[in-house]
């Protein structure tokens, strides 16, 4: 059977708000109390061993601290989400970023999880010296792009509803699209990319929040929708890479002040019934593991390749 992978970024609530621009995000409110409990549930539910990307300042904190503790127990990987969430490493200097993946790191491990080998930037952000950085601090993948074409969209909707909207490259480019949706290689560094999978041909997205949005309009459509991007996948021999957040189970309430985010209008029962038949789909068809587990298996093949050409 064919791989899969599904991930979970362990975004908090307070890093939402900090990107919307609303300054109640300096009181760093938290949902993770909420929503790991719940959402390791539905792993368990459905026996899934997973990748989770933590944010090392929420694993500097005592909830934070223990949802690693709890993900860890569970048999997922942790992997690094940055130390503090921004959406524009790709800002950062040379050593801004370094600063922020050793801090990350020190902060997981204290907290009880392996030293991560797994990356992904906030908002999809990615340059060629944080790949550099990745690859010298011995990281075997990176998982930071979106191949779509939606980028500059997201980014209009998030400068009409933020509190500070920020312009500049947000979210990327049109370019995107172009990215592979596959897993590849990147060429210097021998780090492994694995996108976060968008529907293949028409490179739409295909995670959590775009299907709750289409769920508020329709459940029937954001099945429908779903489904045909499985069948493409199967089609086009792409495995999927499904990425997950806490806001896939949380409802409205359990997230004040997230009323501009796609999705929060769905009941929280709602979305974990989604979720868990979104899970049973994926099931049917592949094998589903975590990202880590997923490029472990690329490896081992690609090299099984070599050995049989040679």
């Amino acid at each position: 059977m064919r791989t899969a992978s599904v991930s979970l970024d362990l975004d908090n609530l307070w890093a939402y708000l900090k990107t919307h621009g609303d300054s109640s995000w300096e009181s760093r409110p938290s949902f993770l109390a909420t929503a790991v409990p719940r959402l390791l549930d539905v792993f368990g539910e459905h026996r899934l061993t997973t990748t989770v990307f933590v944010v090392g300042a929420d694993a500097e904190r005592d909830d934070g601290a223990q949802a690693v503790r709890d993900v860890v127990a569970a048999g997922h990987e942790v992997a690094n989400h940055s130390w503090g969430h921004e959406p524009w490493l790709h800002r950062y200097s040379r050593a801004e970023l370094e600063a922020e993946l050793v801090r990350a790191e020190d902060a997981l491990v204290a907290a009880g999880a392996a030293r991560p080998v797994g990356f992904r930037g906030p908002g999809y952000s990615v340059t060629p010296v944080l790949l550099e950085l990745l690859a010298s601090r011995g990281y075997r993948y990176d998982a930071s792009t979106l191949p779509t074409w939606i980028g500059p969209l997201a980014r209009a909707y998030h400068n009409r509803t933020a509190q500070n909207p920020s312009a500049g490259d947000l979210f990327g480019g049109f370019g995107k699209v172009f990215t592979p949706n596959k897993p590849y290689r990147w060429g210097g560094t021998g780090l492994v990319e694995l996108p976060v999978t968008t529907m293949p041909l028409l490179r739409v997205p295909i995670h959590g929040a775009y299907l709750l949005q289409l769920h508020q309009i329709s459940p029937r459509l954001a099945r429908g929708y779903f489904r045909a991007a499985l069948r493409l996948c199967l089609a086009t021999g792409t495995a999927p890479s499904l990425l997950l957040h806490p806001t896939d189970v949380l409802s409205g309430a359990e997230a004040p002040g997230m009323e501009f985010f796609p999705g929060m209008a769905v009941p929280g029962s709602q979305k974990v019934a989604l979720l868990g038949w979104v899970l049973s789909l994926l099931r049917k068809h592949f094998d589903v593991v975590g990202t880590g587990t997923q490029v472990d298996r690329l490896t081992l093949l690609r090299e099984r390749s070599v050995e049989l050409c040679g």
